[in-house]
């Protein structure tokens, strides 16, 4: 029906069909009545409610778990960004015979909608000619509320990173107090963590038995509310642990530390314990993270009959986060790097999954064949790493008992493998396909991991860099260095030797893109003194910096919400930590990150003054900015 051939999704969760697996797959997931009925379906089994403009690309979580419904038989219509001002628009496509599913897209939607200093974007690359304004603050809790009005007897099953990064009591920048569970303030069911292709599998098929969500207790990779009555902690048959309330967190700073470590450790699929927090009469049951799917299942999700495209809805119109990725490849999932300030690991686990290099093939000559606009160039073969394929410990039976943070801080772990050969043949194989001109690498890469292989470095220096190379060693300084658990910048320095040693040999000018972090917890004015003078002194002149944002339940948030750091505990407790916090002082951080920028001068100067370091203000070659103002060229307000 859709002129491509969909591969047989042979050990993909489950060989169970529900009974609508008799439609063929469809060409386009339906957003409008008329689209489902010329389908021929009189009716929906799930409604994803999604917080971006719907594409059915693998890129996007929401194409991801509705082609994975669809492939077990079940009807999936999308709904995305309603106008949720009502509840007129969650009513669309009728009622959903099992449940619907809601996220706030492949962003949260307050990183989406705020700087980090907590001013409202203009813009969203999710939305159709990035448009801002098309989702609401807070998007899991408003459409999980319109979804109950729409539909009182229908279950609401939430996910995405909104969702998962605020399965506990979290502490909310943009508030800037402690929250409760995503899952009480929601109302919702049940809440899927991770990547949620298993979980929603299960949950389809027990809902289409009968099974009421939030009756549904044991699945791995979600959370549930508990009867409000429950005055005992549930069965298992996992080790269970009780993290401190929600009300004992808030009356301790110290126990926000404890829950959020806690949670951080126990990521283990198989060795993860049920967890239990306590608010008020009720408790949330956190189960252990899904199982990582396995090659065989992970290249099956990826070859599902996607469209590569934006809903025929919009038309013309641009969609900035799809043109980006459009041309590009996901081959893992997962990091172990475990950097205290991000995400990834809560959401995604620090398991590697990795796609097969045949799978990997198949989709670039796929985009070579089907992709509008494809000009010979994969944009991206990468993931949240670009260089960790294929990697993990080498010995399970320890890695299902590790409690290390990071695989990479302080130093890589003797039983990680770290080898980049199967990288390196897939990168060879995959710039051979016929019709194929380049393949790049845009994602994130590792260096300290990517100084075990000399050679990785040199193939990804003279085939895979187009032009410029993006990494990330966010800093210069001990101390910032240690609460970000991110290795020494001398790792980085000497990655960028051999770069710019196997780019002359290569014959090619290329530049590398580093990404440092302004005042992140266990940063002075000092350490970011001693980074502007690194940057002058190499060159670099950051034009996009990055301001430390605190994301839910991250240890970095909880540094920046305590004053404390849970990765040093003494006899009194855990240590004191620096944490730039006022509004003034995180913008000097920044500035000095852009110290070139005469913008940042006037503040500068008065900086250095006040820090007894006007020895830098001057115009020779050993200042760091001069004594004279240009003037601005920035337009006066209308």
């Amino acid at each position: 029906m859709n002129g491509r051939k969909t591969r047989k999704m042979t050990g993909l969760f489950t060989h169970k069909k529900h009974w609508a697996h008799k439609f063929l797959p469809a060409p386009i997931l339906p957003m409008t009545m008329a689209e489902m009925h010329e389908l021929g379906w009189d009716s929906c089994d799930v409604i994803i409610v999604t917080g971006d403009a719907f594409v059915d690309h693998p890129s996007f979580g929401a194409a991801v778990i509705a082609r994975v419904l669809e492939a077990h038989g079940f009807r999936t219509g999308i709904i995305a960004q309603p106008d949720w001002q009502s509840a007129d628009a969650f009513r669309i496509l009728g009622r959903p015979n099992l449940f619907f599913g809601v996220t706030s897209g492949n962003m949260d939607s307050m990183v989406n909608r705020y700087t980090a200093d907590n001013k409202p974007r203009s813009d969203d690359a999710y939305s159709p000619d990035g448009r801002g304004g098309l989702r609401p603050d807070r998007s899991v809790l408003v459409y999980t509320q319109r979804c109950h009005e729409a539909w009182p007897d229908v279950p609401v099953v939430i996910g995405g990173i909104e969702a998962s990064l605020r399965r506990t009591t979290h502490y909310d920048y943009w508030s800037n107090k402690l929250r409760r569970s995503v899952l009480l303030d929601s109302k919702a069911d049940i809440l899927v963590f991770g990547n949620g292709e298993r979980q929603i599998v299960d949950i389809a098929f027990r809902t289409a038995a009968g099974e009421l969500p939030r009756d549904i207790h044991n699945i791995p990779g979600t959370a549930v509310v508990m009867p409000p009555d429950a005055d005992h902690l549930p069965a298992t048959d996992r080790r269970l642990v009780e993290l401190p309330s929600h009300e004992a967190i808030v009356s301790s700073s110290e126990k926000l530390l404890e829950a959020d470590r806690r949670v951080r450790m126990e990521t283990h699929p198989e060795s993860a314990p049920v967890l239990i927090q306590r608010t008020g009469n009720r408790m949330v049951r956190i189960n252990p993270p899904a199982l990582p799917l396995t090659t065989a299942e992970l290249d099956a999700v990826h070859e599902l009959p996607y469209t590569r495209l934006p809903h025929p809805a919009y038309g013309d119109s641009r969609i900035p986060a799809w043109e980006m990725i459009r041309h590009s490849v996901i081959i893992l999932r997962g990091c172990f790097g475990g950097c205290a300030f991000c995400s990834i690991t809560l959401h995604e686990g620090r398991l590697i999954q990795s796609r097969s290099e045949a799978s990997i093939l198949r989709e670039i000559a796929d985009i070579r064949d089907r992709a509008p606009g494809f000009t010979g160039i994969i944009s991206d073969l990468g993931g949240p790493t670009a260089n960790m394929y294929r990697m993990g410990c080498s010995d399970p039976s320890l890695e299902r008992v590790c409690r290390r943070l990071s695989c990479l801080y302080p130093s890589i772990c003797r039983n990680l493998n770290t080898g980049h050969e199967s990288l390196l043949s897939l990168y060879r194989r995959a710039r051979g396909v016929e019709g194929v001109k380049k393949v790049l690498v845009a994602s994130g890469v590792r260096h300290d991991l990517a100084l075990k292989s000399k050679q990785y470095i040199r193939e990804l220096t003279q085939h895979h860099v187009g032009g410029y190379l993006k990494l990330a060693p966010e800093h210069t300084q001990p101390e910032p260095l240690a609460a970000m658990l991110k290795p020494g910048v001398e790792l980085f320095d000497r990655f960028r030797d051999l770069f710019k040693e196997f780019s002359k040999d290569a014959g090619k000018e290329q530049y590398i893109i580093p990404y440092f972090i302004a005042a992140h917890p266990g940063t002075t004015s000092d350490d970011m003194l001693e980074l502007a003078l690194y940057l002058k002194k190499n060159g670099f002149r950051p034009d996009q910096v990055q301001t430390f944002l605190p994301l839910p339940m991250t240890l970095s948030a909880a540094m920046f919400a305590t004053g404390k750091n849970p990765l040093q505990q003494g006899k009194n407790g855990y240590s004191r930590i620096e944490v730039p916090s006022g509004l003034n002082l995180r913008r000097v951080h920044k500035a000095f990150l852009r110290w070139h920028d005469p913008e940042n001068w006037p503040l500068l100067r008065r900086i250095l003054t006040e820090m007894g370091r006007a020895d830098l203000i001057g115009n020779g070659k050993k200042h760091l900015v001069p004594t004279f103002q240009p003037v601005s060229r920035k337009k006066a307000p209308r």
